[in-house]
């Protein structure tokens, strides 16, 4: 677009960016949270036209490209800005030779879909996110996993990205204990366990549920787990919807959506 430029964010560009981004959702938005951190990590873009209006952030694997944070001042939506940033994004990726390249967009959000929807990206899978709260729950029975088929699970959540399962990544978690399992009646439900890294004290889980027995003594486990480990916030993603269950809330859905670059 004439008049706009794409460019690495700076140490410089954080106050004029969280201006525009202080009421991005009913209750705010995170990125005064990570902002320092994608900064460290460097691929934090901005769009800017005499000062920035617009922002995204890419996260790139081995694999993939993981795009976030897409935030447009209000004053210059509508304007294709967000789709410039998303294609300056998978430039890069395509230079890395990344074949695929990933967002996350909530299921009500027309606007962001009808974005993806224009770059080519499609609905991969469909998540739903709960929160649960930590609690003293001795009514479980589960254990650690030590062996895995990498190829039955696709992703899983890392700080809100969802990153690809692979053999290497498996045996890292073996090694921390990482992955819980539940077996009832020979249907089990599997739980991938990390920490968040913007937000102290949180736990990130990854459920995978075959059914809703085995999904709750998983829940049941972590709610105990939260107190033993001290955290204060445990988030559940997960592409199934989840049984009803004390302080297990549902918050929003998404789409996490695929383009293939190459």
């Amino acid at each position: 677009m004439v008049g706009i430029t794409i460019r690495d964010a700076t140490i410089l560009d954080k106050i004029p960016v969280l201006k525009f981004c202080k009421n991005t959702f009913s209750w705010g938005d995170y990125i005064e949270y990570v902002w320092d951190y994608w900064l460290s990590e460097g691929d934090l873009f901005l769009a800017q036209k005499h000062y920035p209006i617009g922002m995204c952030h890419a996260s790139y694997s081995k694999d993939q490209i993981w795009i976030e944070g897409i935030r447009i001042d209000p004053k210059f939506r509508r304007q294709n800005i967000a789709s410039q940033l998303v294609k300056h994004a998978e430039m890069i990726g395509r230079k890395k030779n990344l074949p695929f390249s990933f967002m996350l967009i909530n299921t009500e959000n027309v606007e962001s879909l009808s974005m993806a929807y224009s770059l080519n990206y499609d609905v991969f899978q469909t998540w739903n996110f709960y929160s649960l709260e930590p609690k003293i729950n001795l009514n479980h029975n589960v254990t650690f996993v030590k062996s895995l088929d990498a190829e039955l699970y696709s992703h899983y959540v890392k700080s809100w990205r969802w990153l690809s399962i692979d053999n290497d990544l498996l045996t890292s978690f073996y090694e921390k204990n990482s992955i819980v399992k539940s077996d009832v009646n020979d249907k089990n439900s599997i739980a991938f366990l990390t920490d968040s890294e913007h937000f102290a004290n949180t736990l990130i889980v990854t459920l995978f549920l075959n059914s809703n027995d085995s999904a709750l003594e998983i829940i049941s486990f972590l709610q105990n787990f939260g107190i033993e480990k001290n955290y204060e916030r445990i988030q559940i993603l997960t592409r199934d919807k989840l049984p009803n269950f004390d302080s297990l809330e549902y918050k929003i859905s998404f789409h996490l959506m695929k383009k293939t670059l190459v």
